[in-house]
């Protein structure tokens, strides 16, 4: 009998043992919705917040690997601010700050922070402190797991919106030239779409060891929806109220598709932008009946939240020793060289008085344009942007600090030596469109100056680097 019970104690033993290697993995959501009124938001000061906002973070480690993904529900995520907060969990976790990522979601209707009033003072603090919280309780959470890819196609919700006009439709853009593209045109003026899209909606699958969902991060490329529902105030002014868009929904609706909305295990399912610069939801070719407030948001969440549950069946089997690894570079990219002429045009238009102006064929947004030309005219400047690569298992995850066109995660997914890869858009920091040198001599909004400010090869810099980094993590087999 006693021997039995030694045996019987040290089988008890190893499986202990061996749940305590292999893959850890731990989750967080940290509510970030404002509570100092009013907020301002893209639309103006609002007292009103129609879905909450949040901070959700998931992290990796198996052995002396690591990797965190943190989700802001937020327009960007300034690298300023990641910084900060990086430094701050990795002196209270051990972790290193090259082993942490952080991307905002780019949804149009997140409060703003910032140091101007009271409420974007405290909803700045709320947001940092927000980010810090959920990074380190997911780190500080780690339990055996498991975990699983793969991907399921939803076209019907993502278009480019770049498109060739038909003969005679092209306007002057605000540099006083023709493009060969718009963006978001009249549907009536519309040829064909400039560019292709990416439908796949990309998943990893978390599972604790006992298969109960722990998290779920997915990924699609598509912009922000909007069509939030307004407040009409008692002086008859209509207002904003801030949402997380469908991100936010995608991440209150998933849990139901699985057993993981009851869980003890505090299921955290993230949406993460993927390469959607050029890609949104709208219409162009008026198939689609008028929506109500809030009910196309709902339709994509829904949709995508099916597409991952549909990928989520396709999982064969679970990984409970993936290899993880992260990598982190920083590039050094040129600002564009903006011509003699352009930055004498812009000028020129700069020092009219309004009523010199008047008369003149000019954009709605000249001023602005004309400001960003003259602002990026300085020669020789840099800057350096902040890339990096995730490899768990089979699957990898890349970053971008940028709006990227669709046709750059296209070109990563194709020649990534991984079967399973994805990009995260907006993470550790924001400087605006990144095109391909194919859509940069369109022209066309993400393009111009102020939107796009470092020179045509930029994004074929960027995608050597992270194929670079991705076949290092690879050679690690």
């Amino acid at each position: 009998m006693k021997l039995t019970a030694a045996i019987l104690t040290f089988l008890l033993t190893l499986i202990s043992t061996a749940a305590e290697k292999g893959l850890q993995v731990g989750t967080a959501a940290v509510d970030i919705s404002p509570t100092v009124f009013p907020i301002q938001l893209r639309s103006g000061p609002s007292n009103y917040v129609h879905d909450p906002m949040h901070v959700r973070a998931i992290a990796f480690q198996n052995g002396e690997g690591r990797a965190a993904i943190a989700l802001i529900d937020a327009i960007g995520a300034g690298q300023e601010m990641t910084d900060k907060a990086k430094i701050i969990v990795a002196e209270r976790t051990g972790w290193k700050v090259e082993e942490i990522l952080v991307s905002g979601t780019h949804a149009h209707t997140t409060p703003k922070g910032g140091d101007t009033s009271p409420g974007r003072i405290a909803y700045e603090t709320t947001r940092f402190d927000g980010l810090v919280a959920a990074l380190t309780k997911a780190i500080e959470s780690l339990e055996p797991a498991q975990v699983g890819f793969a991907s399921e196609d939803e076209p019907s919700e993502v278009r480019n919106r770049r498109w060739y006009l038909k003969e005679g439709m092209m306007d002057k853009n605000p540099f006083g030239t023709y493009d060969k593209v718009r963006m978001n045109p009249n549907p009536a003026t519309i040829d064909t779409p400039a560019g292709p899209i990416d439908p796949e909606v990309c998943i990893v699958d978390i599972r604790n060891r006992r298969g109960k969902p722990l998290g779920l991060i997915a990924n699609y490329s598509l912009h922000y929806v909007g069509n939030i529902p307004k407040v009409i105030e008692e002086d008859g002014k209509e207002v904003g109220m801030a949402s997380a868009d469908y991100f936010g929904e995608f991440s209150r609706i998933f849990p139901y598709r699985t057993a993981g909305s009851n869980s003890e295990n505090h299921f955290v399912a993230m949406m993460t932008n993927g390469t959607s610069g050029d890609i949104n939801n709208i219409d162009f070719q008026r198939v689609r009946g008028p929506r109500a407030p809030f009910e196309q948001v709902r339709q994509v969440a829904t949709k995508t939240a099916d597409a991952a549950w549909r990928a989520s069946k396709k999982i064969e089997s679970f990984d409970i020793n993936p290899l993880v690894a992260m990598k982190q570079r920083s590039v050094t990219l040129n600002y564009r060289s903006m011509r003699q002429n352009e930055v004498e045009h812009a000028l020129r238009l700069l020092e009219m008085t309004r009523k010199e102006r008047e008369g003149l064929d000019l954009h709605q947004k000249f001023m602005q344009y004309a400001n960003a030309t003259v602002r990026y005219s300085e020669p020789d400047k840099t800057e350096d942007v902040l890339i990096q690569a995730i490899r768990i298992g089979d699957q990898a995850i890349v970053s971008l600090p940028f709006e990227v066109l669709v046709e750059i995660g296209l070109e990563i997914k194709e020649k990534s030596p991984f079967p399973h890869t994805f990009t995260i858009s907006l993470a550790n920091g924001g400087y605006g469109y990144l095109p391909p040198p194919n859509q940069f001599d369109l022209g066309g909004y993400e393009t111009w100056i102020g939107t796009c400010r470092f020179e045509r090869e930029s994004s074929e810099i960027l995608t050597e680097s992270l194929l670079e980094m991705l076949e290092e993590l690879k050679a690690l087999d």
